[in-house]
């Protein structure tokens, strides 16, 4: 490819239009402890405060908005791929979870939430 050739695939790709109003699911774990279960979420650049959990029944429902704080007035954009949108991220559990003891944690941009099943630690210390 010539470098004026080049240069006009740069010119005409410069500007791809942004992704508005897109849902975005985030990826995660998950994992079975003698307890309970640990969920980590992938949520980078997401304010704590913007995360809505939601439990019905078996569903675990994890919504908020990532939001593009670095732009303002005067700039523009030369390349995007990160979404910046509503997300929503549902996992279902092989049982209701509606009663476990939940909590949450987000560093490093993870989202990490610890779901204890309520009377799981009673049941155990009985059973000694």
């Amino acid at each position: 490819m010539s470098s004026d050739a080049f240069e006009r695939y740069l010119r005409a790709n410069r500007h791809p239009s942004r992704p508005s109003g897109r849902l975005w699911n985030p990826a995660a774990d998950v994992y079975r402890t003698h307890d309970g279960w640990i969920v980590k979420v992938d949520l980078a650049g997401i304010q704590a405060g913007d995360v809505e959990i939601a439990i019905k029944g078996p569903l675990l429902r994890i919504s908020g908005l990532r939001r593009d704080s670095v732009c303002g007035e005067g700039v523009s954009h030369y390349q995007l791929e990160i979404t910046y949108s509503r997300f929503e991220k549902t996992i279902q559990f092989p049982g209701s979870i509606e009663h476990a003891a939940i909590t949450r944690d987000y560093r490093d941009g993870l989202l990490i939430l610890q779901l204890r099943e309520e009377g799981a630690s009673r049941t155990r210390a009985a059973g000694k």
